[in-house]
């Protein structure tokens, strides 16, 4: 990956494009493969979420569908703020991470990403680290 060469800002920068793309393809095999049965918003959600600077800094990842922000491009993850879950219903909802709670279920992706952008921490914004291994 030439990105990690180039430094922590590269590889996030990277992972949105990629992360974006890949979940793009798997809606539209979703699509093909059973036409008509519904499936959680995840790509509105990354593109709502991608469309917002201080989010777009942070490195995204997702779990079993929900979508959360790291500022370590690896394992373990500096998770900030919270998660959002994409629902199969067209809703979504958001969790802040400590204490582990749920914050609340919207209808919209960018409502998600609002609330989203309210658990972050107030101040400077994270400093985007890249693990051991990446400097080698």
């Amino acid at each position: 990956m030439a990105e990690r060469s180039r430094g922590p800002a590269d590889v996030v920068e990277a992972h949105w494009q990629s992360l974006r793309l890949s979940w793009q393809w798997r809606h539209a095999v979703h699509q093909i493969r059973t036409p008509g049965r519904p499936y959680p918003g995840i790509v509105p959600l990354l593109e709502a979420a991608a469309a917002q600077p201080r989010l777009r800094r942070l490195y995204p990842f997702t779990s079993h569908f929900a979508l959360l922000f790291s500022s370590s491009t690896s394992y373990p993850w500096i998770v900030h703020g919270g998660s959002i879950e994409p629902l199969r219903n067209g809703r979504f909802k958001v969790r802040q991470r400590s204490p582990f709670a749920v914050i609340g279920e919207v209808e919209t992706a960018e409502e998600a990403v609002t609330l989203l952008l309210e658990l972050l921490p107030a101040g400077p914004e994270p400093v985007i680290t890249a693990s051991a291994e990446e400097h080698v």
